[in-house]
């Protein structure tokens, strides 16, 4: 296990939990919340060449081979940290498969996957810790819980003539986690992609289109149910494709 304890820029401290106070409300009633990019921008002291070279990691990213529908259209990779937001002690977790239980995920639950690793260059980025660190002050000022598992998504869903992108295969659904986000990375050559944030029952909470890097949606998982639009390419002779981080909080 590697254990971070401190970084340099783009910050190395949690934003001051006033900075926070419309994403713990909105999360602590209707348990949805967006974060436009400038918002998160401005708690995590990037501009655009962070992201920039934040988003380059994606280009890294791997065939998902375990899609039960037989889509290629996924490239992922995977991994797992644990913080304490008392102490802002990040530490990555050894790598290891991702299982999900059927009865969250019925497409693709219910057996063992395995992912290709972060790569080391991924999970020391100073902006990914100022992120994690970010939502883990966010989470506990929400719950109460400091200590935090955390799973790591970077998704490129990719779409075309011959194939629609598919970015949530599953339909509406939960993930089984304490909080759930998606975070923005890139969008090229591509329509769709809209998300939504539903109740248990079916209300709908909030929708939107994750645009610019740096566009957060956050969801208290155990309340709400999420999901996102196909994706068509703008000009069917280009590459096009959807780039996002999802990350995954269960309390300890």
């Amino acid at each position: 296990m590697n254990t971070i304890t401190s970084a340099s820029s783009p910050t190395s401290t949690s934003p001051a939990p006033a900075a926070l106070a419309p994403a713990v409300h909105a999360l602590t009633e209707p348990g949805g919340y967006l974060m436009p990019a400038p918002e998160l921008s401005a708690l995590l002291g990037v501009g655009p060449a962070d992201w920039a070279r934040f988003g380059a990691h994606w280009d890294a990213l791997t065939l998902d081979t375990h899609m039960a529908d037989g889509g290629t259209y996924r490239f992922r990779r995977y991994g797992q940290f644990e913080v304490d937001a008392s102490t802002d002690a990040l530490t990555r977790l050894p790598h290891a498969p991702y299982l999900q239980e059927s009865t969250i995920n019925p497409l693709n639950g219910g057996v063992e996957r395995h992912f290709d690793p972060l790569t080391d260059e991924f999970a020391a980025d100073p902006l990914l810790r100022s992120l994690l660190l970010a939502m883990a002050t966010l989470f506990t000022a929400v719950d109460g819980t400091a200590a935090w598992n955390i799973k790591l998504h970077p998704y490129r869903i990719t779409a075309g003539d011959d194939q629609t992108g598919q970015p949530a295969p599953e339909g509406r659904h939960r993930d089984g986690v304490t909080f759930i986000t998606s975070l923005m990375i890139n969008r090229v050559n591509v329509e769709g992609g809209e998300s939504a944030v539903f109740t248990d029952s079916g209300e709908e909470l909030l929708t939107t289109t994750l645009t610019s890097p740096g566009d957060l949606l956050l969801g208290d998982d155990r309340r709400t149910l999420h999901s996102v639009t196909p994706l068509h390419p703008v000009d069917t002779t280009a590459p096009a494709h959807r780039d996002v981080l999802v990350v995954a909080f269960t309390a300890r």
